[in-house]
């Protein structure tokens, strides 16, 4: 796995705005690139800059292997953001990229003292919560069948052959980390913690959602929306309207 902190390699800046009021970094789920975040900073854009995580695996970086594991992932992107901490940014995570968001934040505000302006916790339960899933282990039908269920990949993808052929070794790798990953103890993030689930998601529940508030010293507040594991594609215009008021009134 390349560590070599080259920000263009991990960083993915679609509306560079240097005079932007807040900046807020994104962290894609399990198979996910940064290219999922781009609606989101285009309706961002001007006030608020978006720098979306390209992990390993996929797109441009699709020959180097994913991430062995959560803390790997986190100690590379800790690395290659911490030249922007001087003012430190806003964090927003979706399912596995909430766990990257949590590990990367702990290690830069360990660093630094400083935690996040804010940190978003999207489609994930707090890191504490455990559960047996073993999706990892799965025949290659029963995880495209898992993908599909959960929504978030558009079906004529998921129906060429070739590229369910390609997707496969990154999103497995991705389950692997997601799965084996155990939290350690430690100090409490330093912001204010938002956390966004859907009503019909099976991977948060309404209590693991609430137990986000053993990882921080700020506020945490639990907010619903309706729809499934990917329900901020349904809901785009309402969170980036949330973000932008959140990043903008504490600027």
């Amino acid at each position: 796995m390349r560590t070599d902190l080259d920000a263009e390699l991990w960083i993915r800046r679609f509306h560079p705005n240097e005079g932007a009021t807040a900046r807020l970094v994104c962290f894609p789920h399990a198979g996910g690139s940064a290219a999922f975040y781009f609606s989101l900073s285009e309706l961002l854009h001007p006030q608020v800059e978006v720098l979306a995580v390209q992990y390993p695996g996929r797109q441009e970086r699709r020959a180097e292997p994913s991430a062995p594991d959560i803390e790997t992932l986190a100690e590379a992107v800790s690395g290659v953001l911490a030249p922007w901490w001087d003012t430190p940014p806003a964090f927003f995570g979706h399912s596995m990229g909430a766990l990257v968001a949590y590990e990367t934040a702990r290690r830069l505000q360990a660093a630094t003292g400083s935690g996040p302006a804010a940190f978003f916790a999207s489609g994930r339960r707090a890191p504490s919560t455990r559960r047996d899933e073993r999706l990892h282990l799965a025949d290659d039908r029963d995880l495209v069948a898992e993908i599909v269920r959960q929504g978030g990949t558009p079906r004529a993808l998921l129906d060429d052959p070739e590229l369910v052929g390609m997707i496969l070794p990154t999103l497995r790798g991705d389950y692997r980390a997601v799965e084996s990953y155990r939290h350690r103890p430690g100090a409490p993030l330093d912001a204010p913690v938002t956390v966004l689930v859907g009503t019909d998601d099976p991977k948060v529940t309404a209590a693991e959602a609430r137990a986000w508030q053993d990882h921080t010293s700020g506020p945490t507040e639990v907010l619903t929306f309706d729809g499934g594991h990917f329900f901020l594609l349904e809901h785009r215009d309402r969170i980036g309207a949330l973000i932008r008021t959140r990043l903008t009134e504490r600027s």
